[in-house]
């Protein structure tokens, strides 16, 4: 038996994965000083495509969900 549907409920929708970045991994991402305007460190977030491209560095959580909403894209929480 066949259907009229041709798509999945993720095809056309652009997701992104946001993620909270430790310690170790910033200093391995980032040159030193590109922390100097930081005001926490601590609270870094990678906003990643759904191959794992990093398009952003955001400093929290919300910023980085805004940020993936201001460009259509659908931010998902990865832990």
């Amino acid at each position: 038996m066949t259907t009229g549907l041709k798509s999945t409920a993720f095809e056309g929708n652009s997701f992104v994965y946001i993620r909270h970045l430790d310690d170790g991994e910033i200093r391995s991402l980032l040159p030193p000083d590109a922390l100097d305007d930081v005001s926490d460190p601590e609270d870094l977030f990678v906003v990643a495509s759904a191959d794992g491209q990093r398009l952003a560095i955001v400093e929290g959580r919300e910023a980085a969900f805004a940020a993936a909403l201001a460009n259509d894209l659908n931010p998902l929480s990865v832990h």
